[in-house]
């Protein structure tokens, strides 16, 4: 079998999509949920420490 720039080229985009599956397989799995919901909810939770005010010595 004779390698060319046109093989190597296809077994690149092979194992790219095989990663970009990979990915898409573990975002979207059920063990990531909970990560994935309190990541989404962190720009809604309040900042204990913004709220408090600053001690001063």
């Amino acid at each position: 079998m004779e390698f060319d720039i046109n093989t190597v080229r296809g077994l690149i985009t092979a194992v790219l999509l095989i990663c970009f599956l990979g990915m898409v397989r573990w975002a979207y799995s059920s063990k990531r949920k909970q990560d994935f919901s309190e990541a989404a909810a962190l720009p809604l939770a309040d900042d204990e420490t913004a709220s408090q005010p600053e001690e001063k010595p």
